[in-house]
C-alpha cells in the first residue's frame, strides 16, 4: 500500500454526462462566436463591394461598346447624306438648263446628261418628262421601255410626280421596281417656267413638267459603306419614300430593330430615313476583362477576409479552451460525487492489493462484505484467503494468482464464511496495473450476489421443470399427430395422411398403383346389427388388408366403408391382380360377431401410376375411384383396372356436358312432335313433344345421346322447361296456320314433380285449360306417393292441365295408384305392343290393360304402333289412340304442318304398310 490509505481512482471523462442545460449553453456559445461573426461581416461587406464594382464593369462596357457602334454609325450616315445630295446636285443644274431651254431634244439632252452620269456615277440615268410625259432619257439604251411613260397614267408612280409638282421640290422615292428592269431610288424634281412680267411688276412661273434621276441601289449601298465585309456593325434603314414615321425595313435586318439598336436620322431633301445599328456578333452582356477584374476582387477580398478569419480563430479557440477546461473541471465534480454515491448505495467493496509485497487494502464496505470488525484490519491476503468457504477457497485462490502473472482481468465468484457460520456468496472483478513508483498493484470491487445465485439455482430448477413439461407437451404432440394422421378405430393412415404425407417431394417415393376398395353390403350390416358390428367388419376388413400387402406398401382408411392400398415398390399388373383377387377372396368368408356370421364383399378399382410426382399421385386416387365405380356398375364384388378406355369414356362424358350446358345457354334443345291419332277415324287428336338436341356438328340428337349425362348434370327440368315453352308457342303458330291440334303431351321429370314451386312457374305459361297434358314415367307413381307430388298433380288438374301415365305395364303403379290419381290416359309401352301381331298371350296382355283403363274411365294410348296390322289388332281390341311410325315419325314443326295438310296417314290405312320406321321418318 502506499500513501497511508487507499486511493479512489479519478472518473473519467465523460461529455455524454452533461447536464443538458449546460450542453445548450456551450452549443449556442459555439454558434455566436466574436470571431466567426467578424468573419462573417468581412465576408459580406466585400462581397457586396465586389457586386457592385462588377455590375459598374458591366455598365461601363455596354456604354463603350454603343458609343462604338454610334460612331461607325455616324459614318455611314453621312456617306449616304453624302451620296444623296451630290446626286441632287447634279441633277439641279440639268433642271437649270431645261427652264432657260425648254424645247431642247433629244441630242443636246443626251449632250447635257452624258457630262453628268460619268462611268462611277451612282446614277443610272435621267428622264426629262414635259407635261409628265417621258419624252427624254440618257441613256437611251436599256431605257427604251421608259419613253412615252405618263405618269398620270401609271398608278405605281403618279401620286409621287403629283406630289413633287405640288411641293414645287424634290421628292425622293424608293426603293421601287422600275419599268425598265431593276430597282433604284427615284429623285423627281419639278421644272417651272417664268413668263413675262404681270401688270404689277411680279413674274408668273408655270410648270414645264419632272426630270427624274434613278441612283442604282446597290452602287449607292456599296459606295455608302453598307456593303462592306468588314463593316463591324448591323445596320437596318427605315422609311420608305423618305418617310421617316414608316417603320418598313428596305434594307438590312429587321432583327436589328429588336436587338436595342443605336438609332439615327438620315436628313434628305424634303424627308429622311432612320437608320439602326447593333455590334455584328451582337451585345455582349460580358466585358472580355470580367474573369480578370473578378479574380482581382476575389484576392482583394481575401486579402481582408484572411486576417479577420485567422484572427478570429485564435480568438475563438482560446474561449472553447477556457470553456472547456470549466467544463471539465464541473464534470469531475460531479462525477467524483456520483462514484461516491453508486458505491454508498450499492453495497460495493473496494480493494487493492500490492503483488510485490502482498499488502492488501479494504475500505470499509469490503469489511461489512466478509463480516470483519470496523476497528479490525486485515492487511494481507492471508486475512481474505481465510475468510473464503472451504470448498471454495482452493479455485479462487488460483483464479487470483493466474490473473497477476498473466497480467489479465480478475474475475470470479465464490462463498465467505459470516460470523454466525452462514455463507454469503461474492461476486469479484479486478485489474492489474503499476503506479508512479513502478508498483505493480492489483485493484478491483467486491459485491454481494448472493440474491442473484439464489435466484439462477431456482431459474435452474424452472427451466428443468420447463423442459420436462415441454418433453411431454411433445409426446402429447406427436400423439395428437399421430392421431390426427390415423383412424382411430383401425389404426391405419387416414385420408389426411395419403394428402400430406404420400407422394411429397422429400417425404419418400411415389406410389407406383393405388387400390381403391369398397366393402359391398357393409350398410347392410351397419344397420341391422348396429355400429358395433359395423366397427367389428372394418376392423376385420383392416387386418385383411395388412395381410395381403408389403410392408412398405401404404393401407389407409380414407372413408366410411373404404378403404387404399398405396403399393410403394415396383409391381406389375399380375400382381395387383393376385392381390386384389385374394383381397375379394378373403373378404367373402363370413366373419363371426356374437351369434351372427356376417358376410361382405370388395368392390376393388386399380390405377397404375408412373411414379413421376406429386400431382400423378392425386391423379392416381382419382383414377382408382373411377376404376372402382365402373367395377361396382358391373355388379360388385370385383376389381377393375383403369384404363385408356375409362379414360376416354370420362373424357367424352365431360366434353357431352360441357356441349349440354353450351346447348342449353345457346337455346339448341327443342321440340319434335309424332302425331297421335283415333283409333277409329284416324284424326289427328293430339302430338307428343319430344326431346331433341340440335348439335352444332352432330346434327338432330335424340334422347339417348344425352339424357343420362344430363341427368347426372341435374339439367333435365330445364330441357323439359324448353320443351314446354317451345311447344305453347309453337300451338300457336299451328293455331294461326289454321292447323288444329286438340292436345298437346310433354314428359315430364319426377325431380319436377318433386318441385313446390312448380306450378309458380307454370303460371308465367299461356297454357290454355285442356290442351295440354304432362305425361309422367309409371316408375314414379309408387303407392306411398311423395306429398309435394300428389299436391303438384291435383294443382294440375286445377288448372286444366291433364296427367298421363307413360310406359304403362314395365313400373310399378297399382291399381290403388290409378284410383287416387285418376290419369285422364294410358300409355302402353312399345315392348308390350310390339308382339302382338304374333303372340296371343302378349295380345292379351294387351287387351287386359285397355280393359282396365275401360273400367276406370281412363283412355288407352297404344306407342310403337309399326304396321297396320298393329294398327287393325288394336282398333279390335278398343284402344282409343295410336301412336308410332306406321303413321308418322316424330317430326319438326314445320314439317307437322305440311304433314297435317297432305294428309298422307288416311292412304296407309287402305293400301300397303306404311315400311319401316326409316321410310316414316322421310
Amino acid at each position: 500500500m502506499r500513501g497511508g490509505g487507499l486511493r479512489e481512482p479519478a472518473p473519467p471523462t465523460s461529455a455524454g454526462h452533461r447536464p443538458i442545460s449546460e450542453a445548450r449553453r456551450m452549443t449556442m456559445r459555439a454558434t455566436l462566436r466574436p470571431g466567426k461573426i467578424g468573419v462573417v461581416v468581412a465576408f459580406l461587406v466585400t462581397a457586396a463591394v465586389g457586386y457592385f464594382a462588377d455590375r459598374q464593369n458591366h455598365a461601363v462596357y455596354r456604354e463603350q461598346a454603343r458609343a462604338e457602334v454610334a460612331v461607325n454609325l455616324g459614318r455611314i450616315r453621312a456617306a449616304i447624306e453624302s451620296n444623296i445630295n451630290s446626286n441632287i446636285q447634279l441633277v439641279r443644274g440639268l433642271v437649270a438648263v431645261i427652264a432657260t431651254d425648254p424645247s431642247m431634244d433629244q441630242a443636246r439632252f443626251e449632250a447635257i446628261t452624258s457630262a453628268l452620269i460619268g462611268e462611277d456615277s451612282q446614277l443610272r440615268n435621267i428622264a426629262a418628262a414635259p407635261d409628265l410625259v417621258i419624252r427624254l432619257i440618257y441613256p437611251l439604251v436599256n431605257n427604251e421601255k421608259a419613253v412615252g411613260l405618263d405618269y398620270m397614267r401609271h398608278a405605281a408612280q403618279r401620286d409621287a410626280a403629283l406630289a413633287a409638282m405640288n411641293q414645287r421640290g424634290m421628292v425622293l422615292a424608293g426603293p421601287v421596281d422600275l419599268v425598265q428592269g431593276g430597282r433604284g431610288f427615284i429623285g423627281r424634281i419639278p421644272v417651272f417656267l417664268e413668263d413675262d412680267a404681270a401688270e404689277d411688276g411680279s413674274t408668273m412661273a408655270r410648270p414645264w413638267g419632272l426630270v427624274s434621276a434613278v441612283i442604282d441601289v446597290d452602287r449607292f449601298y456599296e459606295e455608302s459603306g453598307l456593303l462592306r465585309d468588314d463593316l463591324p456593325i448591323r445596320v437596318a434603314l427605315m422609311g420608305r419614300d423618305a418617310d421617316p414615321s414608316d417603320p418598313t425595313v428596305f434594307f438590312g435586318d429587321a432583327a436589328v430593330l429588336a436587338a436595342d439598336p443605336v438609332v439615327a436620322d438620315v436628313s434628305l431633301p424634303r424627308g429622311g430615313w432612320r437608320i439602326a445599328a447593333v455590334p455584328r456578333e451582337g451585345w455582349k452582356e460580358t466585358p472580355p476583362d470580367a474573369l480578370r477584374f473578378r479574380a482581382l476582387l476575389v484576392l482583394a477580398a481575401l486579402a481582408i477576409v484572411l486576417p479577420v478569419g485567422v484572427a478570429g480563430h485564435f480568438y475563438d479557440r482560446h474561449r472553447a479552451h477556457s470553456r472547456a477546461l470549466a467544463a471539465r473541471e464541473s464534470e469531475m465534480r460531479i462525477l467524483s460525487q456520483r462514484l461516491r454515491l453508486a458505491l454508498e448505495t450499492s453495497k460495493i467493496g473496494v480493494w487493492e492489493v500490492d503483488l510485490d509485497t502482498g499488502e492488501m487494502r479494504w475500505d470499509e464496505r469490503m469489511k461489512e462484505l466478509y463480516g470483519i470488525p470496523a476497528d479490525v484490519t486485515p492487511d494481507a491476503v492471508a486475512h481474505w484467503k481465510a475468510k473464503l468457504h472451504p470448498d471454495d477457497r482452493e479455485q479462487a485462490v488460483a483464479e487470483f494468482e493466474e490473473s497477476a502473472a498473466s497480467g489479465s482481468t480478475y474475475k470470479s465468484v465464490f462463498r465467505v464464511v459470516q460470523p454466525d457460520g452462514s455463507a454469503r456468496w461474492v461476486r469479484t472483478i479486478g485489474a492489474t496495473h503499476r503506479d508512479p513508483a513502478g508498483h505493480r498493484l492489483a485493484l478491483g470491487v467486491n459485491w454481494d450476489v448472493s440474491d442473484d445465485v439464489q435466484r439462477k439455482s431456482q431459474l435452474i430448477e424452472a427451466k428443468r421443470s420447463a423442459e420436462m413439461r415441454n418433453r411431454e407437451l411433445e409426446e402429447a404432440r406427436r400423439q395428437m399427430e399421430h392421431d390426427s394422421l390415423h383412424d382411430s378405430l383401425t389404426g391405419l393412415p387416414n385420408r389426411r395422411f395419403l394428402d400430406e404425407r404420400v407422394g411429397r417431394d422429400g417425404a419418400g417415393s411415389v406410389p407406383s398403383a393405388m387400390l381403391h376398395i369398397d366393402l359391398d353390403r357393409f350398410k347392410h350390416i351397419n344397420d341391422t346389427l348396429g355400429h358395433a358390428a359395423g366397427d367389428a367388419m372394418l376392423v376385420h376388413a383392416a387386418d385383411v388388408l395388412r395381410r395381403n400387402t408389403r410392408e412398405s406398401d401404404i393401407v389407409a382408411r380414407i372413408g366410411g366403408d373404404e378403404f387404399i392400398i398405396a403399393t410403394m415398390g415396383p409391381t406389375s399388373t399380375a400382381g395387383l391382380t393376385a392381390l386384389a383377387e385374394r383381397v375379394i377372396e378373403e373378404m367373402r368368408r363370413p366373419v363371426p360377431y356374437q351369434s351372427h356370421e356376417c358376410r361382405f364383399g370388395a368392390s376393388i378399382g386399380i390405377a397404375v401410376g408412373d411414379g413421376a410426382d406429386a400431382s400423378s399421385t392425386k391423379q392416381l386416387l382419382i383414377d382408382a375411384d373411377l376404376a372402382l365405380y365402373r367395377a361396382k356398375n358391373r355388379g360388385r364384388n370385383r376389381y377393375e383396372f383403369f384404363d385408356a378406355s375409362l379414360k376416354a369414356e370420362i373424357v367424352s362424358n365431360k366434353i357431352l356436358a360441357d356441349e349440354i350446358l353450351t346447348g342449353l345457354e345457346r337455346r339448341e334443345f327443342l321440340p319434335y312432335f309424332q302425331p297421335q291419332f283415333d283409333a277409329r277415324t284416324l284424326d289427328i287428336v293430339g302430338v307428343e313433344a319430344l326431346a331433341r338436341w340440335r348439335h352444332p356438328t352432330r346434327g338432330i340428337l335424340a334422347p339417348g345421346a344425352f339424357l343420362a349425362t344430363a341427368e347426372e348434370l341435374g339439367v333435365v327440368p330445364l330441357i323439359d322447361r324448353i320443351v314446354l315453352e317451345e311447344t305453347l308457342w309453337q300451338s300457336a303458330r299451328w293455331a294461326a296456320a289454321g292447323i288444329v291440334i286438340p292436345r298437346k303431351s310433354v314428359n315430364v321429370s319426377a325431380g319436377q314433380l318433386q318441385d313446390g314451386a312448380l306450378i309458380d312457374r307454370l303460371r308465367d305459361l299461356p297454357i290454355t285449360p285442356g290442351e295440354l297434358s304432362f305425361e309422367l314415367l309409371e316408375s314414379i307413381f309408387l303407392d306411398e306417393g311423395s306429398e309435394t307430388a300428389t299436391s303438384n298433380i291435383a294443382r294440375l288438374a286445377d288448372m286444366g292441365i291433364d296427367v298421363e301415365i307413360d310406359d304403362f305395364g314395365t313400373g310399378y303403379a297399382s291399381i290403388v295408384s290409378l284410383l287416387q290419381l285418376r290419369p285422364k290416359r294410358l300409355k302402353i309401352e312399345r315392348r308390350l305392343v310390339t308382339p302382338i301381331t304374333h303372340a296371343a298371350h302378349q295380345r292379351r296382355l294387351v287387351a287386359s290393360i285397355i280393359e282396365i283403363g275401360k273400367s276406370l274411365g281412363i283412355a288407352v294410348v297404344a306407342e310403337g304402333v309399326e304396321t297396320m296390322d298393329h294398327a287393325a289388332i288394336l282398333d279390335e281390341l278398343g284402344c282409343n289412340v295410336l301412336q308410332g311410325y306406321a303413321f308418322a315419325a316424330p317430326m319438326s314443326s314445320d314439317d307437322l304442318i305440311a304433314f297435317v295438310r297432305a294428309e298422307r296417314w288416311r292412304a296407309a290405312r287402305h293400301g300397303t304398310d306404311a315400311g319401316s320406321r326409316e321410310a316414316a321418318a322421310g
